[in-house]
């Protein structure tokens, strides 16, 4: 069975190159650009993971994931948080909010095949 990667993404570049190289690696990707309805979405795909950008359209990343964990479905889903912004206060946020991993762009391509495959183990 393929593990399956739901992407919540609004940069199409970030969303073609991660795509690509999760698929190369014989995972399916699913992708989502908007903030407003992306728990909604999680849901109702229920994936292995969740690759979430924290700047949103539509709704911050850390609601997001909020709204993730208070699901009663995809609560456990192991979510990877992605910013642009790598201060420590995005990071502690992050954890607070029950992110399983946090990256900061730019990441190299090993970086996020290697992290996307330990959080699917």
């Amino acid at each position: 069975m393929h593990e399956r990667v739901l992407l919540i993404e609004d940069e199409p570049h970030i969303v073609e190159a991660i795509s690509f190289l999760l698929t190369r690696e014989g995972i399916s990707v699913s992708t989502h650009a908007n903030g407003s309805d992306a728990a909604e979405t999680t849901a109702r795909l229920a994936p292995d993971l969740v690759i979430l950008d924290v700047m949103l359209p539509g709704k911050s990343g850390f609601d997001i994931l909020e709204e993730i964990r208070s699901s009663d479905t995809v609560a456990d889903t192991p979510v990877l948080m992605l910013t642009a912004k790598g201060q420590s206060r995005d990071r502690a946020a992050a954890q607070a909010a029950g992110a399983s991993m946090f990256m900061t762009k730019p990441f190299s391509n090993k970086e996020i095949v290697a992290n996307v495959k330990a959080l699917l183990r």
